[in-house]
């Protein structure tokens, strides 16, 4: 092996470090997501103590809002009212099952949190993206919807698949 080589190894198992340390950077989705939209909660059963702001979805609970879907067995939402005396959702927490769809690409997970004035979602347990052929898997995702970035962190795992890159034109 050639110095050269060494050093190159070296370089790079220093950048994955670093990139395990700080989280890993991802895109994912539409980055055209609009957390003003309407959201749309469907699911088998609903109970709610309305003068907690609370609401508990169960059983194929699926959330949407414009392209973005997050599908749990369990989802607790908390809502309130704004200044227009408007009923407007705070947050969804998804418990089991988790997956979020936004466009073509999914997250599968334990358990999600979605903050709708901010367009944020964390995902956490096991989390699984999918991106074509490609995969990452980590501990915690962070996704800002409206601009499709996201960050993975916890133990980061990532298989590139070259076959499934669309092809160029020259």
């Amino acid at each position: 092996m050639s110095l050269r080589t060494s050093l190159l190894g070296i370089a790079l198992s220093l950048v994955a470090l670093s990139a395990a340390a700080q989280g890993t950077e991802v895109g994912f989705g539409n980055p055209e997501h609009d957390s003003s939209a309407p959201v749309e909660v469907v699911a088998d059963q609903l109970d709610v103590q309305r003068s907690e702001g609370k609401a508990k979805f169960t059983g194929n609970v699926v959330v949407t809002q414009g392209l973005m879907k997050l599908f749990g067995d369990v989802v607790d939402v908390e809502y309130a009212e704004n200044a227009a005396g408007d009923t407007e959702i705070q947050w969804v927490h998804a418990i089991g099952n988790v997956t979020l769809l936004n466009g073509v690409e999914a997250a599968e997970g334990d358990d999600a949190v979605y903050t709708v004035e901010s367009g944020v979602v964390v995902m956490t347990g096991d989390v699984l993206v999918t991106q074509g052929e490609n995969t990452m898997a980590g501990e915690k995702l962070t996704v800002q919807l409206e601009t499709g970035v996201g960050q993975m962190e916890g133990r980061v795992r990532v298989l590139f698949n070259p076959e499934s890159e669309p092809e160029k034109t020259e």
